[in-house]
């Protein structure tokens, strides 16, 4: 019991964490910081320190899953990390070059919120399975 309310605020921290960059933290760089290139890089530093909140958190839910053998939401927690890397290691270097930034920042955020999207339903499960 107290191991899987372990799982489920890990599965809560790594929500909770991409939620408040999201839409809390990065908006409120774009708006008190002094110009928009200063809020970008301070952006994409936490952007980049969240990859590996996703991936740490990722592997305890992974390593959870697997000591009970279930495997249903595996797929959620791999496509989440995958996600999160990709974006880190293919489409951050590209919009940091300002490579067609139109394009790969539209690419990011959408990656961006399937891995939120991957995330919030690990946490649906494990809210699920601890009730």
């Amino acid at each position: 019991m107290k191991l899987q309310r372990l799982e489920l605020f890990v599965a809560a921290l790594w929500w909770g964490s991409l939620t408040t960059l999201a839409f809390g933290v990065v908006p409120l760089l774009f708006a008190f910081l002094g110009s928009p290139a200063q809020a970008g890089q301070m952006a994409a530093r936490l952007f980049s320190a969240q990859t590996w909140v996703s991936v740490v958190c990722g592997l305890l839910l992974w390593m959870a899953l697997r000591r009970r053998d279930q495997v249903q939401g595996l797929v959620w927690i791999l496509g989440g990390m995958l996600l999160a890397l990709l974006v880190e290691l293919a489409v951050a270097p590209r919009i940091v070059a300002r490579e067609n930034l139109a394009l790969w920042h539209s690419v990011g955020t959408a990656m961006y919120a399937l891995q939120w999207l991957c995330a919030g339903a690990c946490l649906w499960r494990q809210a699920k399975s601890s009730a």
